[in-house]
């Protein structure tokens, strides 16, 4: 389904704003960046939820260089948040950022979220980028520390997307559907599978939305103009998930 298909961004008179968003794991920029500054620009996102940003040395240049060629800005995240960044464009108005790191287990990888609250219009939510672990338990105990976030942030709607490394029928995944909203389920758009980028065959990586944020298309982008198959594959090793939603007015 073409990108054309997808609701652009804007704010309704009544306040409430239609926005894009994007998530997409990078691999630490070691890929194309070129094909992946075209497959981010395509888009045309508000809100982009990297996971895997650079995070040792110059990590701050390589993100902002990045921002620059997709022509959005830092918002926070990246090595602070041991991976997670957040992208935005000027639509937003940024409140208050802060970057979380989770406890770290011995032998396995620190793990963090990139968490902002921003408006758009009249309405205002909490958005987090995460990107849980490929260990079973402290997978499973990240989800609930991610919903937890979402709750101690106080906002009327927040928006959470990320690398789950876990697909849909499992038990982390099961447990963020369980309390917010899986776009790809309730409004599905585009393809599904998001990894490998070479070889698409499951689904782990997703937006979620809580209740009362409308989904109004969900999925991986096909027929982005001036975005081939080929820069898809060069980019990084996941597709990108896609989303439209209508945040109502705060």
């Amino acid at each position: 389904m073409p990108i054309t298909a997808l609701p652009k961004s804007r704010t309704e008179p009544d306040g409430s704003a239609v926005i894009r968003v994007l998530s997409y794991n990078i691999r630490s920029l070691r890929d194309d960046a070129d094909a992946l500054a075209r497959v981010v620009r395509a888009c045309g996102p508000d809100l982009v939820f990297v996971q895997e940003a650079p995070r040792f040395f110059r990590w701050r240049k390589h993100a902002a260089r990045l921002a620059g060629a997709t022509d959005l800005v830092m918002l926070s995240g990246g090595a602070t948040a041991a991976g997670p960044l957040l992208l935005c464009s000027l639509r937003a108005t940024v409140e208050r950022t802060e970057d979380v790191l989770l406890p770290l287990r011995p032998g396995l990888h620190r793990r963090g979220f990139a968490t902002a609250v921003v408006r758009f219009g009249g309405a205002r939510v909490g958005v987090v980028s995460c990107h849980l672990s490929l260990q079973t338990d402290e997978r499973y105990a990240q989800a609930g520390m991610l919903l937890d976030r979402v709750k101690a942030m106080d906002v009327p709607h927040a928006i959470v997307a990320g690398d789950i490394n876990e697909r849909p029928t499992g038990r982390s995944f099961h447990r963020l559907a369980g309390e917010l909203q899986d776009c790809w389920a309730v409004s599905p758009w585009g393809a599904e599978h998001t990894s490998t980028a070479l070889h698409p065959h499951q689904r782990i990586d997703a937006i979620f939305a809580t209740k009362g944020v409308e989904v109004l298309g969900c999925g991986v982008p096909r027929g982005l103009p001036g975005v081939t198959e080929s820069d898809l594959r060069a980019a990084t090793d996941h597709l990108p998930v896609l989303a439209a939603l209508r945040l109502p007015a705060t």
